[in-house]
């Protein structure tokens, strides 16, 4: 089972080409963080806006510096399963441990259609599957009673869910018979998921501040949610300032704040405004993280 803190890594960029030294700096510097898993090539990861050859390279840098030492869960998402299937593959081909797929962004499909797009990446890969349930961005959601039936296929192993519902993991472990990895999605209500039975969160924020993440999962492994609590309410300031603006240039700026990357992101994502810029820097000041 996938748990604890797993960094939806970001893609750092130079003159509007992938940075590999910074990505394998990045990767490095998680690893030695302490970090449980990473998620290249996913939203935070700007995966839209990659190229097909810039997406497979990011998945074979982060197999290749992370050498086994954590597991790798790679973005292989598309609302085509056929793309979808050949991301998926090429990730099996890298090392990768799994697959992170996002299904029915722009053609909606009903349920009956997610559970059929899902049921064929499933017949034509080999790597165990983490499905992406996010609605604010696919504007479809995979419903509780679904997410039950796809379970049932052998490499459906968990859920990334930022549906915003935190009754989510009660009523799907309700209703799922295995072994299945329950991860948040929103770094903000992440305990309060925890709470309800999850076993960690698929992280923006710890592309920041790792250790600190990676703190706040291990105390609720431990049950010791009154301490994680705490830790969360402490990163509260740094979560919100990720997201005054449109991921990821929240976390690209605190990154090169960090010495890790540049803040470069992609159109049609937009450089921060300085009233951002401050209220970031400032949260990062009162964790002591720079």
């Amino acid at each position: 089972m996938f748990q604890g803190a797993i960094t939806a890594l970001i893609t750092p960029f130079s003159n509007n080409r992938l940075d590999e030294d910074a990505l394998r700096r990045i990767v490095r510097w998680q690893i030695d963080s302490g970090i449980n898993g990473l998620v290249p090539v996913g939203t935070t990861g700007e995966s839209p806006t990659l190229s097909e050859a810039e997406h497979k390279r990011v998945v074979e840098i982060t197999v290749e510096e992370s050498n086994k030492s954590v597991s790798i869960i790679a973005g292989a998402g598309s609302n085509n399963p056929i793309e979808a299937v050949e991301y998926s593959n090429f990730a099996a081909q890298a090392g990768a441990d799994a697959a992170l797929h996002v299904a029915g962004y722009y053609n909606r499909p009903n349920q009956r259609g997610l559970y059929a797009h899902y049921e064929y990446v499933h017949n034509h890969t080999d790597l165990p599957i983490v499905i992406y349930n996010i609605p604010p961005r696919a504007v479809v959601g995979v419903d509780v009673s679904t997410m039950a039936e796809l379970a049932k296929l052998e490499r459906v192993v968990g859920v990334k869910d930022a549906t915003g519902d935190l009754t989510r993991p009660i009523r799907e472990r309700a209703l799922i018979q295995k072994p299945f990895s329950f991860l948040s999605g929103d770094d903000v209500t992440a305990v309060a998921y925890n709470v309800g039975g999850g076993n960690g969160c698929i992280s923006v924020t710890s592309n920041i501040a790792p250790k600190l993440v990676v703190e706040l999962h291990k105390l609720c492994r431990e049950g010791d949610f009154v301490a994680a609590a705490a830790l969360q309410d402490k990163l509260f300031a740094l979560h919100s300032s990720l997201f005054i603006e449109p991921n990821p240039a929240g976390p690209k700026y605190a990154m090169s704040l960090l010495g890790l990357c540049s803040e470069e992101a992609r159109l049609p994502m937009m450089p921060l405004q300085e009233s951002t810029k401050e209220t970031i820097r400032n949260a990062m000041k009162a964790l002591e993280l720079i």
